[in-house]
């Protein structure tokens, strides 16, 4: 009797991802952790001191977290309406607030109360942030104004109407304790100088600008709006260096690693993009549950915490770095101890023992052995085989037809059966490597079960999805030829045009040395 030989399961060679530092980096953060907050986040804020605690913004309240807390350590809630970009101090002493009603709130990290109250502003307050000589705060709004404000006196210092629609976004310098900038639904970015009585730069981003962000140098500007995040040059009178465009919905806000090596941007397509500040393509990506308002990285880059708009917080953590003590290694055996006879050949008076080796067989290749077709069809629809590796199915499939059982195993099926079989063949038949076979089930099957069309809703809607899916792919084949033939008709008149020119190259080249020798 014959030894079974087992299913031959061809194999295809699959597109790995492209592994790179950066992808090591970001995926070495832990399992995130989600804390609800009551509305919208739409600020999250670091403190630049240790322990890095950070604000987040949401409804009437603003929530300080310990870096490893789920319940807030504090709470500030002395707002009537919505409270809007709590924002830290350089010394992370102070925090700044906006606020639906128009008016801005200071508060002692340390105490409950506000410290002082900024009135001015006629509209909601959606920025504020402090200069960086820490006694100055800039702040602007939905009515279009932008102001400067002295903390310790209470007073606005100079106020600017330059923006014609809201605004919703702005940074201070790092470099220069007298500069500013605002981004504005108006589409333009300025840069205001708190010595100058108007804005000393006007930049035309195209879209509502949501977010801007300014490097530590001072030097580069990143504008996000629609679907663009946009890199000015600020020391080049505003120049445009790059434009970039990996989003599909608007972009809401922007963020800088430590060390200013990476980019984060955040939109409300659910996904963080991160990009390199050197080459500015996309290193990595984060994908979340809904869409994203704010983003913030701690100062350590230890942390990543993202708000969204359903009022979910996410945070992550880096995995804590695992030293890897010394052990004693054991003395391993010589290398000539494993390779120690392995090239030795018998003699002829010698008695080789070969050693049978046993074979295990798959649950279809066991069917199959014993002539249990449709068993073994059904080994192969179960889904980790199915789902995950197609090819084994497919495989099986053209064993049983090159058998000469596969009718029989398709056959005598009931209507959830034909519903998963015709499932896998609609969704899978497009697939080059698994045509052919495929496209012999499905004459099969239609062959068999065409007299009970019309009896079961559910299998007749997936042969509706079965006609549909092939009709797609004769279309996209029809196009495909056509664009073949295109190319074809070019490939041809090049070559022609490249014939022609050598041709009558070789023949002024004739008729050169004719008339030379003739000269002589």
């Amino acid at each position: 009797m014959a030894t079974y030989k087992p299913v031959v399961v061809q194999g295809f060679l699959k597109l790995g991802e492209r592994i790179t530092q950066d992808t090591v980096y970001w995926r070495g953060y832990k399992t995130p952790v989600q804390i609800k907050e009551f509305g919208a986040v739409n600020k999250i804020d670091f403190s630049p001191v240790s322990p890095y605690n950070y604000a987040v913004t949401a409804s009437s309240r603003i929530h300080i977290y310990g870096r490893y807390s789920q319940e807030p350590i504090k709470t500030f809630s002395r707002f009537k309406d919505a409270a809007y970009c709590a924002t830290y101090r350089d010394d992370g002493n102070l925090l700044v607030a906006g606020s639906e009603e128009g008016s801005i709130r200071l508060f002692d990290v340390s105490g409950r109360a506000p410290l002082r109250q900024f009135d001015g502003h006629t509209k909601p307050v959606h920025v504020v942030g402090f200069l960086s000589d820490m006694y100055r705060i800039f702040s602007a709004g939905d009515d279009y104004a932008s102001s400067l404000w002295d903390i310790p006196s209470g007073t606005e210092i100079i106020s600017y109407n330059e923006h014609t629609d809201y605004v919703r976004c702005g940074c201070p310098s790092k470099v220069n304790a007298d500069v500013f900038i605002t981004g504005s639904y108006d589409h333009t970015v300025k840069l205001f100088d708190t010595r100058m009585k108007s804005s000393v730069m006007t930049i035309e981003h195209g879209q509502p600008v949501e977010s801007v962000l300014l490097f530590p140098s001072g030097g580069l500007l990143v504008s996000a709006g629609g679907r663009y995040v946009k890199v000015w040059d600020v020391l080049k009178g505003g120049q445009l260096l790059v434009s970039l465009k990996n989003h599909h919905k608007t972009v809401t806000c922007l963020c800088l690693n430590s060390s200013g090596q990476r980019l984060l941007s955040g939109s409300l397509d659910r996904h963080v993009k991160i990009y390199s500040t050197t080459s500015y393509k996309v290193v990595h990506s984060f994908n979340y549950a809904t869409s994203i308002l704010s983003l913030a990285l701690s100062p350590e880059d230890e942390t990543i915490v993202v708000g969204m708009t359903n009022g979910v917080l996410n945070v992550k953590h880096r995995k804590p770095e695992v030293r890897k003590e010394k052990s004693v290694k054991k003395r391993q055996p010589a290398y000539r101890t494993y390779v120690k006879g392995r090239t030795y050949m018998p003699k002829q008076e010698d008695f080789c023992v070969s050693k049978p080796v046993k074979r295990v067989l798959r649950k279809y290749d066991k069917l199959l052995k014993s002539f249990q077709s449709s068993k073994a069809l059904d080994a192969v629809l179960e889904p980790p085989i199915r789902l995950y590796t197609p090819e084994v199915t497919v495989a099986v499939m053209q064993e049983l037809h090159r058998r000469g059982t596969l009718r029989s195993a398709l056959a005598g099926r009931d209507e959830k059966q034909i519903n998963l079989l015709l499932t896998f063949v609609a969704r899978r038949v497009i697939d080059p490597r698994f045509t052919s076979t495929l496209v012999t089930v499905a004459d099969i099957i239609t062959d068999i079960y065409q007299p009970v069309v019309g009896q079961s809703a559910v299998v007749d809607r997936q042969f509706l999805k079965l006609q549909k899916a092939i009709g797609k792919e004769i279309d996209y084949q029809e196009e495909l030829l056509e664009v073949l033939g295109m190319m074809d008709t070019l490939f041809a008149t090049f070559t022609r045009k490249r014939a022609t020119y050598l041709e009558e190259s070789k023949s002024n080249g004739l008729g050169e040395t004719i008339e030379t020798s003739m000269d002589n």
